[in-house]
């Protein structure tokens, strides 16, 4: 299966990213690159859908946990939502379904997930 990552504005400094496919060796790179140019860009607040993404290892959590560290150290943030089956289970033994996860504020009319 193919690796997707696709993303939009979200609000003034935000971007919501989907993930399709499985996140692995193979592919965390792309997930990187699509990151640093974000930051690049100054989006410092990334949602981050996973409803589509199948598989993710230990290189696609470490993509993650870099994600979240280069846009905290500007005052960022970066959350996960969606993960379902395979791809939940990893963040739940990782600890980043709670590290990560994408609370909604229900005052904040930016809070809805990636479209």
């Amino acid at each position: 299966m193919t690796f997707t990552v696709t993303y939009a504005q979200r609000g003034e400094a935000g971007a919501g990213l989907r993930l399709a496919g499985e996140l692995d060796l193979s592919t965390a790179g792309e997930l990187n690159a699509t990151i640093d140019r974000l930051v690049a860009e100054g989006r410092r607040e990334l949602l981050v859908d996973l409803t589509e993404l199948t598989f993710c290892d230990s290189t696609g959590i470490a993509a993650f946990v870099r994600g979240d560290n280069l846009v905290a150290a500007d005052g960022g943030w970066l959350r996960l939502t969606g993960a379902s089956g395979r791809v939940a289970r990893v963040l739940q033994v990782t600890g980043l379904a709670e590290v990560l996860a994408h609370r909604r504020d229900p005052t904040d009319p930016t809070a809805s997930a990636c479209s």
